[in-house]
């Protein structure tokens, strides 16, 4: 004689929640309370800018302050000048971003000039350390108004392809290592980009994910998709 079958009712109350449907809260300023780690997504799969995204619109979930910088994300012939994140993040309480990458991408004989990328690579990394300071300056253990402007603080700061930047020398890597260790204890700070292991962070970063490709369209031939690359 076989059991017979748990019925869909009896599965659902098994589970850790008990079955019980979560339901989303009014989003209410807080603060966290066990932020203050670096974490650093490289690899050549696609996911390091969509993990850090994710992870960012939790935290703005939970009443948190948060910020994104992207450098080298200014603009190419294959996606519109407005990706859908940066529409998502405008919608979000707490969230906000800046780019300030340049038209093109380094090294693609795209017609961008070279000089102009690492420009305003540096202007990305001068901009971060801006951050990093109002951050230092400001009370992360209290809620940020989530209308306030970047400059007054946040609790977590996403530095989106700044660790491309140093593996293309467009900054200097060892003045990433510089602004990560001046960074206050309670910020969590999040670097993403790079095809190439970040190994000049050292210890400096307390969470190291690489994000493997085994397979991508764009070998194949296909470009940028709106809705999923933009």
């Amino acid at each position: 004689m076989t059991d017979e079958p748990a019925s869909p009712a009896d599965t659902r109350a098994n589970t850790p929640g008990g079955g019980v449907r979560p339901t989303a809260r009014d989003i209410e300023p807080a603060a966290p309370d066990e932020f203050g780690l670096v974490q650093a997504w490289w690899g050549d799969g696609k996911g390091k800018t969509t993990a850090a995204l994710g992870m960012a619109m939790r935290a703005v979930g939970h009443g948190y302050r948060v910020h994104v910088l992207q450098f080298m994300k200014g603009g190419a012939d294959s996606v519109e000048d407005v990706r859908g994140e940066y529409n998502a993040i405008a919608a979000l309480p707490g969230f906000s971003y800046e780019n300030l990458g340049h038209y093109g991408w380094h090294a693609m004989p795209d017609g961008s000039e070279e000089r102009d990328h690492s420009a305003e690579a540096d202007a990305g990394l001068d901009r971060a350390r801006d951050l990093v300071a109002a951050a230092a300056d400001a009370n992360l253990s209290t809620p940020f108004d989530p209308d306030a402007d970047a400059d007054e603080g946040m609790h977590m700061l996403v530095l989106d392809e700044v660790l491309y930047a140093a593996e293309r020398e467009l900054v200097d890597p060892a003045e990433v290592v510089e602004l990560v260790e001046s960074k206050p204890d309670d910020l969590e700070l999040v670097l993403t980009g790079g095809h190439a292991p970040p190994e000049f962070l050292g210890d400096a970063a307390d969470l190291v994910s690489e994000v493997r490709k085994h397979r991508h369209p764009i070998d194949a031939g296909q470009r940028a998709r709106k809705g999923t690359e933009y």
